[in-house]
């Protein structure tokens, strides 16, 4: 199986150009910007030891308050793969967590359960590593196309999230976007995937998706709008958002 639309790597505004692209892309990359409000939220109240599962680019760190928090960052040594490289980290196994017992005050983990395939393990690591109170967030898809194949394995329910994550003393889980976030964002990619087909006969169909331009951004707008006034189903989100408290 190939993939024919592999997501742009996640990067933190730094800088300009750097800022024009985070800020940006949420205009269209609904779970980007659904991500973002989470995190935005709950992070900048983070003290301590924070620690950032499967970071990437380590994207929202800037989120953190660089003068009450020490940022430790983890991902694979085969990030590369997923079009990261971030020197400025430490590298696992992508299952047990190379820090001692108790060490966190608060932990970060976004868009990364669904590449663990013995998500289980992770789960109860991190709880491992998490001080008794700390709080942590994690984001996952739900509506989302198959990405970074070969390494996308799973989509959870609320009631997996629950019981993954059931050793916790708080476990709140929300849905990011309703179901017409969904159906935009499946939109969103349809035409930009034909805007830039991979093969050369598709190349005769981009005049059609162009002159389709005036209905995407009736479908971008009214999917900003849903998310403003919460309209539509909790039931076929883009994703959901785990509040964790040890």
């Amino acid at each position: 199986m190939s993939e024919g639309f592999r997501p742009y790597s996640n990067t933190p505004p730094t800088g300009l150009a750097g800022k024009l692209k985070f800020y940006g892309r949420m205009v269209l990359d609904l779970q980007i910007l659904t991500i973002y409000r989470d995190l935005r939220d709950v992070v900048p109240a983070f003290k301590g030891n924070v620690l950032d599962v499967g970071c990437g680019q380590s994207p929202y760190r800037f989120l953190l308050d660089g003068r009450q928090t020490k940022y430790f960052g983890i991902d694979i040594a085969d990030a590369g793969k997923f079009d990261y490289q971030n020197p400025d980290i430490s590298r696992f196994g992508g299952e047990a967590i190379p820090f001692d017992d108790n060490q966190f005050d608060a932990m970060i983990c976004t868009e990364v359960l669904e590449h663990v395939q013995n998500y289980q393990k992770l789960a109860d690591e991190i709880h491992r590593v998490m001080k008794p109170g700390a709080t942590g967030i994690v984001t996952i898809p739900w509506s989302a196309r198959c990405h970074y194949i070969p390494w996308d394995f799973f989509r959870y329910t609320p009631s997996s999230l629950k019981a993954m994550f059931g050793r916790f003393s708080m476990v709140r889980v929300t849905s990011r976007g309703t179901d017409i976030c969904s159906i935009a964002n499946k939109v969103i990619v349809i035409w930009f995937r034909n805007l830039l087909p991979g093969r050369l006969w598709r190349w005769l169909f981009v005049p059609i998706w162009i002159a389709l331009s005036p209905v995407l951004i009736f479908i971008v707008v009214l999917a900003h709008f849903a998310l403003w006034f919460h309209l539509g189903s909790d039931d076929d989100p883009l994703g959901y958002t785990v509040i964790l408290k040890k």
